[in-house]
């Protein structure tokens, strides 16, 4: 059995986390007429973000090995 990167697993997590969260969000201003802007707002920033750090460690990883590499 092939093991997955905890960056990945995370990375899966914050992607599956926005979606559920759009889901549900959708579903319950639907239904109560009220939205949620600053919630929203805060939730897409906060693992926006990480998926963004996490692109980024990836990115400079692999630099540092092709700068070894090379």
């Amino acid at each position: 059995m092939r093991k997955i990167p905890s960056l990945t697993l995370y990375v899966v997590f914050s992607i599956a986390a926005l979606i559920v969260y759009t889901v549900v969000e959708q579903v319950l201003s639907t239904r109560t007429g009220i939205g949620h802007d600053t919630l929203t707002t805060c939730y897409y920033s906060c693992f926006g973000g990480e998926i963004l750090c996490c692109a980024l460690i990836k990115i400079f990883k692999l630099k540092q090995e092709n700068n070894d590499a090379g």
